[in-house]
């Protein structure tokens, strides 16, 4: 009950963007260039796309409210296209990622526009264009807004293994639904997933023995640290790294 009550707080507090929450906390500094890959049209949306076609392994990320032109979420693809996945980056907000400072679209009405099940939507489409690429296995892993998107797509077995990385607004009810291997890695402080809800997504997953789970709270990590961090600040570097190869060992473990 204590869990869910904070879950319905935390809605408030997005819906009414009263708060300096942590969401868009250390905005990065997007560029469409950045990257080794591509950008092309899949499943109706540009896309970053890196690694080979051929290969029959794939894993999409879906970014937080910044969207797919985030410098360390598209070297974050570079790194899991480099371990052998067709990696996909979509731009679920089709050119408007959320932009800090802007009158005349804070927060709270900017996320009206871009709501969760419009994501999950999208992201169905995506996934099916995939695997028309004779593609046998895909995995997601969902950064924040991602996060609950991600979610979503576990509730209906679309993918094969899943990865959350700091959510945002996922609840227990969502947790209970996850039918597909699943990882979720935690930062110590959030307001969106504090540890007392991740420790309670641990204990719901670890009565459902029938789907594989590993969860992880990084000690001193912030939400968004594992695509915000700054280079200059080793630790948070570090910690993004380790967050990075935790994901990319669950998807070599359930994808290959």
């Amino acid at each position: 009950m204590a869990a869910q009550l904070l879950f319905i707080a935390l809605i408030v507090t997005i819906i009414s963007g009263v708060s300096s929450h942590q969401c868009t906390d250390n905005p990065p500094t997007l560029s469409p260039n950045s990257g080794v890959g591509k950008v092309q049209q899949l499943g109706g949306l540009n896309s970053y796309i890196s690694g080979s076609a051929n290969s029959d392994t794939s894993v999409v990320l879906i970014s937080d409210v910044y969207g797919y032109e985030a410098p360390h979420l598209r070297m974050l693809a570079d790194k899991v296209a480099a371990a052998g996945f067709y990696t996909v980056v979509p731009d679920f907000f089709r050119g408007d990622p959320f932009v800090n400072g802007r009158p005349d679209k804070p927060f709270h009405i900017w996320f009206k526009n871009h709501k969760y099940d419009q994501g999950f939507e999208d992201a169905k489409v995506v996934v099916e264009a995939i695997k028309r690429n004779n593609i046998t296995k895909i995995g997601v892993a969902g950064f924040c807004w991602g996060g609950k998107v991600n979610v979503e797509l576990t509730k209906h077995a679309y993918i094969d293994a899943a990865v959350l990385l700091h959510p945002s607004n996922v609840s227990i009810q969502d947790i209970r639904g996850v039918k597909v291997p699943i990882s979720i890695l935690g930062a110590e402080i959030d307001q969106f997933s504090p540890p007392m809800l991740v420790r309670e997504f641990e204990s719901i997953l670890k009565k459902k023995p029938e789907f594989d789970s590993f969860v992880k709270i990084f000690p001193g990590a912030t939400h968004g640290w594992t695509i915000r961090y700054k280079d200059e600040d080793k630790l948070a570097t570090k910690s993004a790294e380790e967050a990075h190869n935790d994901m990319l060992s669950w998807f070599i473990k359930h994808l290959k």
